[in-house]
């Protein structure tokens, strides 16, 4: 019964795993501010030490393959969970994942969320970056002199490939990222709860149990979370995906019962794999549905390096781009939490008991 009511649902499914609260691009309203002065500096990038990320990049590909086209964005996911904190923003192009214009420190006290005047000072800083590439832009199409600000971006962008297929577009391509180093932290002491049972369950679905970090991107493992897409609880399900994942009674949602939710996460991510034959197209599925990644596969052909370089959608934007990406960039962190938490992890256990991890 479970079986036909799966492949009856199908359709309904395809795009019901909507984004996740912690991956969904944030979303700002352009208005005509005025620009930086010009004698503004590129800040640094990041501060971590790059062996770190070399590492990671060496890993052995295991169950879930690590292009190293890919590694860019792997690494900024890697920065934006465990390097850089709420009170600073990223501004980088969001298809050259490596270019990082600057890293922008807001001032004073920095709340989970933005209050306005914070707000308007990222969309100020947005604005004086993005005029300052279609100014750099014609520049060099009018052959004019570049100043010592101008030749860093252009070094900066020449580092990530042609600078001259780069650049026309990179205004339109600008985009903001906040960090969130201490939402992820907590979301990695809270994973302390469930991360065993988590792991038995995917273990019992023949599944790789790393799946049990997968609650870091949807939700930073907050059980009550709630997406503008109706997406519900830890593993943001939506209504119609708990239907056909989490079958039975709904009532009280089930949606906010983290193991409830894990077993249904554990049928939608077989299934998946079942029907696109590979991980990463499978996890992508997660954020852009199993249909939307079906064609996906139809249009550009079964290697996802081509999907996320190549497949042409509307609807197949920036989250689902990068979903795997952040998927592997949470597992490295949440897998050697020292290496970016050097102050500890404080994890929480079932029955109130705490385990501390610390450096050495």
């Amino acid at each position: 019964m479970q079986r036909q009511t799966l492949v009856i649902s199908l359709l309904s499914v395809a795009m019901t795993l909507l984004p996740a609260c912690s991956s969904s691009p944030s979303r700002h309203t352009e208005a005509p501010l005025p620009m930086a002065p010009k004698s503004t500096a590129i800040a640094p990038q990041w501060t971590y030490k790059p062996a770190i990320a070399a590492k990671f990049a060496q890993k052995d590909q295991g169950v879930f393959p690590r292009p190293l086209s890919l590694e860019p964005a792997v690494d900024f996911w890697r920065k934006t969970y465990g390097v850089w904190h709420r009170s600073e923003v990223a501004f980088h192009d969001d298809r050259y994942m490596g270019i990082i214009y600057e890293v922008m420190v807001l001032p004073g006290n920095v709340g989970e969320g933005l209050t306005n005047q914070q707000k308007a000072m990222v969309e100020q800083r947005k604005a004086f970056w993005k005029n300052r590439l279609i100014d750099l832009d014609r520049k060099l199409r009018a052959k004019a002199p570049l100043d010592a600000f101008d030749k860093q971006i252009v070094a900066r962008i020449q580092n990530h490939g042609n600078l001259h297929e780069i650049l026309p577009e990179a205004g339109q391509r600008l985009r903001s990222q906040r960090g969130i180093k201490e939402r992820f932290k907590r979301g990695l002491e809270i994973s302390g709860r469930y991360d065993a049972e988590f792991r038995r369950i995917f273990r019992e679905y023949n599944l790789p149990d790393d799946f049990a970090f997968l609650p870091h991107v949807e939700s930073s493992f907050q059980a009550s979370a709630k997406s503008h897409a109706g997406a519900v609880g830890m593993w943001q399900f939506t209504k119609g995906a708990a239907e056909t994942f989490m079958p039975g009674k709904n009532k009280p949602d089930r949606r906010l019962d983290p193991i409830a939710s894990a077993h249904g996460a554990a049928r939608y991510l077989k299934y998946a794999y079942n029907k696109l034959n590979d991980w990463p197209t499978a996890v992508t599925s997660y954020n852009h549905g199993i249909g939307g990644m079906s064609r996906a596969q139809n249009q550009v052909g079964r290697d996802f390096e081509q999907i996320v370089e190549r497949y042409n959608s509307p609807i197949f934007g920036f989250a689902s781009r990068n979903y795997y990406a952040q998927f592997l960039a949470a597992r490295d962190i949440a897998a050697n939490p020292l290496a970016f938490f050097r102050e500890g992890v404080n994890f929480e256990g079932p029955m109130g008991s705490t385990h501390y991890l610390a450096s050495e």
